[in-house]
């Protein structure tokens, strides 16, 4: 069933109001894809790794979830149902979600969540993007476990800018509790103190053979010599930014959030939580006689504790097409590990990621904003809040609380949704759109912390008018001690103008700007104690939310929400709410 047969007006009259609203985007209309239908059943199951068994919470009883698979221009119909007695809603990282914002899935800021028993269909069509994004749970810490590849494949007869790979392979990082991740975070939001760590890294849902009792609980990625293979590389670890190699191997980073990016080559990947980046994978011509290990392990920036362990794969090279080796005959041959670099490699860090360039091309221009209408400079980092536990201390630093803000404002979700109260005018008593464009109070940045680590709280908005070009700061700071953020947008792309170590120079910085070939993405890394310089076009009308995607950052504080006004012509604006949009 094509798009087109949405505006048939031989249609129920209980779908009339979404399929009006759906009748005005001719361009979504003219996508040219196709509609793909998709159930998700939220419940839970019986999960074992290292040897422990318990009850999580999975979309139809996978672990990683199911994957979504998608060309450019597809319309996407995915209901949710919620068989568990937690609340929860899904975000599509990543998709654009051109005036179908309530589609976006954070739970009170697009949507109300999924409550036991209900269901919701989100509608969306993907609109001008291709390549590897994911979708996750977006309520409390329900990720961990509730998360899944999407794929969109580019238009029929589009070919990819680099030689069609011989296989396509998704690879997710993810993190294994043998605790319940929801105890865990609520622990810590009650004691004021950090979080227990995960007990593994995993590829696929499987940590491998260097965690005990986990051998069988290993992803193997069987190839043959003399092809190459395109690895869809996704980060869906709650805490922890990532080192990824393979070892005797090089990869030729091809794509990182769903943008291509001019082919280089490396060795070693860094893949911060929320990113996605396709590599291509040339095997050796000719059997090596040998196995390898494919291996992640963080990459660390903070003072907390942190899970310290390193999950493996293992690449398998297949002698004949036809056979496959024993298991007695792989045993036999050398087995080689990846050297990866340090934990704290910050220098490491840098050099990747001013590597990463958009293509530039005349099929896949880099359209950065070359004109700013508004400037706006946030300070990342901790803090602290007042200890509320009577006759107790709290655990965060000199007994208070832990907390994290963006320009000292520490975001508190509200018990609506966000977008339902812009929607229908209704904000009063819900935020106020006052949040400050940078410091109330300079300082130091990245020197010697402020006396005063309180944060203040609120529910605080940006308004922006529709199509405003924005350009935004966001420095890092060392008030806890410096740390590495992925900050990731919903709603938009961006683009990576410029990025440095200590405090943002605005008279000198702003030199040094790539305006030419900017990587764009959809999540960027904050860098330890340094600055990031993005820019966007505020082109989609809606509430959108902005977080650090360190989960434990999110639940102390580290987010806040864009507001882009409706434009004049239809396309312009945000189509009215769905029918069956679930309730506060």
């Amino acid at each position: 069933m094509g798009i087109s047969l949405l505006c048939s007006p031989a249609i129920p009259r209980v779908f009339l109001f979404s399929l009006i609203a759906w009748c005005l985007l001719p361009e979504l209309a003219l996508a040219g894809g196709v509609t793909r239908h998709y159930k998700f059943d939220v419940k839970l199951q019986n999960v074992t790794r290292l040897c422990h068994t318990k009850s999580i919470v999975t979309i139809n009883g996978q672990f990683p979830g199911p994957r979504i698979v998608a060309r450019e221009g597809d319309h996407l119909l995915i209901k949710v149902a919620n068989h568990v007695q937690n609340n929860i809603s899904i975000h599509w990282h990543g998709i654009r979600q051109l005036q179908t914002g309530w589609a976006d899935g954070p739970a009170y800021v697009t949507q109300c969540p999924i409550q036991t028993g209900q269901s919701y269909l989100y509608n969306f069509t993907i609109f001008g993007q291709r390549g590897t994004l994911f979708w996750h749970a977006h309520i409390s810490w329900l990720r961990s476990t509730v998360y899944g590849p999407l794929i969109i494949l580019p238009k029929r007869g589009v070919p990819y800018p680099f030689a069609k790979p011989y296989k396509e392979v998704p690879l997710i990082f993810g993190e294994w509790w043998n605790a319940d991740p929801e105890e865990v975070i609520s622990q810590a939001l009650q004691t004021g103190g950090g979080p227990n760590v995960s007990d593994a890294y995993t590829i696929n849902g499987l940590p491998g053979p260097l965690y005990n009792c986990s051998a069988r609980d290993t992803f193997k990625l069987k190839v043959k010599p003399g092809k190459t293979y395109l690895l869809r590389l996704i980060n869906a670890a709650l805490n922890d930014e990532l080192f990824f190699s393979i070892a005797n191997h090089t990869l030729t980073v091809v794509e990182a959030d769903a943008v291509y990016v001019k082919p280089f080559e490396t060795d070693t990947i860094l893949i911060a939580p929320g990113q996605t980046t396709n590599v291509l994978l040339k095997t050796k011509s000719h059997f090596p006689n040998a196995t390898f290990f494919m291996t992640a392990r963080p990459y660390v920036t903070g003072l907390g504790t942190f899970d310290n362990t390193t999950v493996s794969g293992i690449l398998q090279y297949d002698l004949f097409p036809s056979k496959t080796l024993s298991t007695i005959s792989i045993k036999k041959f050398p087995l080689y590990k990846p050297v990866l670099p340090p934990l704290n490699d910050t220098s490491f860090a840098a050099n990747f990621t001013s590597r990463l360039r958009s293509l530039a091309s005349f099929q896949f221009p880099a359209n950065v904003p070359h004109k700013v209408d508004k400037r706006f400079f946030f300070t990342i980092g901790l803090g602290t809040s007042p200890c509320d536990q009577q006759n107790h201390t709290c655990q965060g630093p000199n007994g208070t609380r832990f907390a994290a803000s963006v320009n000292n404002v520490s975001f508190s979700l509200p018990t609506t949704a966000l977008l339902q109260a812009h929607f229908f005018g209704q904000s009063n008593g819900i935020y106020s759109p006052d949040f400050p464009s940078s410091p109330r109070i300079p300082f130091n940045y990245t020197g010697n912390p402020p006396n005063n680590t309180m944060v203040s709280n609120g529910t605080k908005m940006v308004i922006l008018p529709y199509n405003t070009s924005v350009e935004l700061i966001m420095q890092d700071t060392s008030i806890l001690g410096a740390e590495s953020h992925p900050l990731h947008l919903h709603g938009f792309n961006f683009f990576v103008i410029g990025q440095g170590f200590g405090n943002f120079d605005p008279n000198k910085d702003p030199a040094n700007y790539n305006l030419a070939d900017p990587v764009e993405r959809n999540t960027v890394g904050v860098p330890s104690g340094g600055w990031v310089a993005i820019r966007f076009q505020a082109d989609n009308p809606g509430v959108w939310f902005m977080h650090c995607h360190l989960e434990i950052h999110t639940s102390w504080g580290l987010k806040m929400g864009w507001v882009v006004l409706d434009g004049k012509l239809p396309n312009q604006k945000l189509l009215p709410p769905p029918a069956d949009l679930p309730k506060c």
